[in-house]
């Protein structure tokens, strides 16, 4: 989810909080929760720092061991340390499992979006991404703000929080069950489908889509349950070729196929360099393709310049090229 979205949850689990019976009677271990909870729903995305190293390090990173099985215990022992450090007087061991639930819902969340997380690590690298929920969606975020104004006029926030949770437990079923729909709508316009990638948007009845057969890439989107298909790309193995294989030791082209699961390939002879570059399909944005890898390497495969990320236009790709 955003950083907005992972605040008002933050806040929100202080307020249910406020139901645990020692966090109630005792205030400085509530406020300490309260910052546990916020803290803790932000604390796995610390890795965004990566993007200012590179944008290579940012994709094969962000969400990785950061989200992983053993970075969730580290992330709840860190903060709960540093916040009793500074507040010894709250209940340590109550002010560890707020915090721990936090980072644990902060994790869960991210699952459901079209990004994923590597939550399975240590036990395998697979990138967890059920492309349920967008990673903005503004039916959560507003209801949590409107718990914020019932809780701010005087209402219960425990009570609040938990009738709110409630409801996104069913909104989340709901989506679930709207997925598998498209899903379904997929299967009968391409019935030989092999792969079906579903990003949803912001748009609660719109999906992305990107498809594949043995044969074709279908780039596609969803309005209801109505599939309209935007580009059909033929399929064609990567050539086994030493410019491709210098290529992928680049390390924004590295990055970019370790992460993306659905992308073709063009390579480009010009007079004095060669261009191969990678287009990741789950992202049609106006025509446009936006996350990319590009390397440019000269006659003798030299790599002259390369570049990761998601960018939208032709003018400002080339000009990445040229600082790099």
């Amino acid at each position: 989810m955003d950083t907005g979205t992972h605040l008002v949850i933050g806040v929100a689990l202080g307020g249910l909080a406020t139901l645990d019976p020692v966090a109630a009677s005792h205030p400085a271990t509530l406020n300490s929760i309260m910052i546990g909870t916020i803290i803790g729903q932000q604390a796995p995305d610390f890795d965004t720092i990566l993007k200012f190293k590179n944008n290579a390090k940012y994709i094969r990173n962000h969400r990785g061991i950061t989200h992983s099985m053993p970075a969730v215990l580290l992330w709840s022992l860190l903060i709960t340390g540093v916040i009793y450090f500074f507040s010894p007087d709250a209940n340590i061991t109550h002010l560890w499992g707020w915090t721990l639930i936090a980072v644990i819902l902060h994790v869960f969340v991210d699952i459901f979006n079209a990004y994923g997380t590597q939550a399975l690590r240590p036990f395998t690298k697979k990138w967890v991404a059920l492309g349920i929920i967008n990673t903005f969606d503004p039916f959560i975020f507003f209801i949590h703000i409107a718990g914020f104004i019932i809780w701010r006029f005087g209402g219960q926030p425990g009570i609040i929080f938990v009738i709110i949770y409630l409801i996104l437990i069913g909104y989340y079923l709901i989506r679930w069950y709207t997925q598998h729909r498209v899903k379904q709508a997929v299967k009968h316009k391409i019935p030989d489908a092999t792969r079906i990638i579903i990003s949803p948007t912001m748009r609660y009845n719109r999906w992305h889509l990107a498809v594949e057969n043995k044969t074709q890439f279908f780039v596609a989107k969803a309005y209801n349950y109505d599939i309209n298909i935007l580009d059909v790309f033929e399929k064609k193995p990567i050539p086994d070729l030493p410019l491709i294989h210098k290529a992928k030791e680049d390390e924004n082209i590295a990055a970019f196929l370790s992460f993306s699961p659905l992308y073709r390939w063009e390579v480009t002879e010009y007079n004095d360099h060669s261009e191969v570059r990678f287009i990741d399909l789950r992202y049609r944005s106006k025509d446009y393709y936006p996350f990319v890898a590009i390397v440019k390497l000269d006659e003798e495969l030299n790599i002259i310049s390369s570049y990761t990320g998601w960018i939208f236009s032709e003018d400002k790709l080339m000009k990445k090229l040229e600082l790099t």
